[in-house]
């Protein structure tokens, strides 16, 4: 198999917990009575968890120093993801999660296309094309699929 389609087999995994994550994170806020910490509680164990393999791998923690040559874009990242966890912790008991991540997917591609499109944050153009947009109307027709039915 090659490279080019392990990759693709791995970014299908990760599409496959990210339901399950927000499912978790979704329990985790209703033990806690509180989506914000549930999502600090999220963000404390993931933080942890990197922190162990990083240090089992032997990855040199010297490199971080890297970081202060970073745009202050690049830092936004971590808010981002805060966001993303609390809001999802919030939305999840009161659209359940076929619609949250049918939502949450459609957000993504339309903005994908966008950054795509213009080139945003540095990345290369690819710019939008009749498909492109096509491939948008489906997923939109599929979340309102999943709302109906």
């Amino acid at each position: 198999m090659s490279n080019y389609y392990f990759l693709i087999i791995v970014a299908v995994i990760l599409g496959i917990i990210l339901p399950i994550q927000v499912a978790v994170n979704a329990k985790l806020g209703d033990a806690v009575a509180n989506p914000m910490l549930a999502a600090f509680a999220s963000f404390f164990v993931g933080t942890v968890s990197l922190l162990a393999y990083i240090l089992i791998t032997g990855i040199p923690l010297s490199k971080l120093a890297g970081a202060k040559d970073a745009s202050p874009i690049a830092w936004t990242g971590g808010v981002i993801g805060a966001i993303y966890v609390a809001g999802s912790i919030i939305l999840l008991p009161k659209l359940g999660v076929a619609l949250t991540i049918s939502l949450i997917v459609a957000g993504q591609m339309l903005m994908s296309v966008v950054i795509d499109h213009f080139g945003l944050f540095g990345l290369p153009v690819k710019e939008t094309s009749l498909p492109r947009v096509a491939g948008m109307l489906l997923i939109v027709i599929g979340v309102v699929l999943i709302r109906k039915y």
